[in-house]
């Protein structure tokens, strides 16, 4: 199997690169590249929902304006990514949300990049 050159950014990424949060360079070296990045809805839901309760409504609707430009690269949650998220919650003991996010990457041959200790040793996963 041949990867892709495309990434899936997990959530915490997402926070911390609009946040400007300690880790807020490291993500940008992903995320200023969007050309590259493959966005699971899921991730759109957690980063509106915490930017949303944790910091200025601003910053909220900055990303979201910054999501409706990956028409072309929103990953669906659908049934593939449903069955095999479900399978790797059972395997790898992964929270519902961090499993479908893991699953959407894989299911589009994307590298995860996450701060996100849920996922550590897991294949195909850059840790920040």
């Amino acid at each position: 199997m041949i990867a892709s050159d495309f990434v899936v950014v997990d959530s915490a990424g997402w926070v911390e690169y609009f946040a400007d949060g300690p880790k807020a360079a490291a993500f940008a070296q992903y995320l200023d590249k969007p050309e590259f990045v493959l966005l699971p809805t899921i991730v759109v839901y957690e980063v509106y929902k915490k930017l949303s309760r944790e910091s200025t409504g601003q910053l909220a609707q900055e990303f979201l304006s910054a999501a409706t430009g990956f028409d072309e690269r929103v990953i669906p949650f659908d049934i593939p990514i449903a069955e095999f998220a479900a399978q790797v919650s059972l395997d790898a003991k992964l929270p519902m949300a961090d499993a479908i996010i893991y699953a959407s990457a894989r299911q589009h041959l994307a590298m995860l990049v996450t701060s996100d200790a849920h996922f550590a040793g897991l294949p195909w996963v850059t840790m920040i």
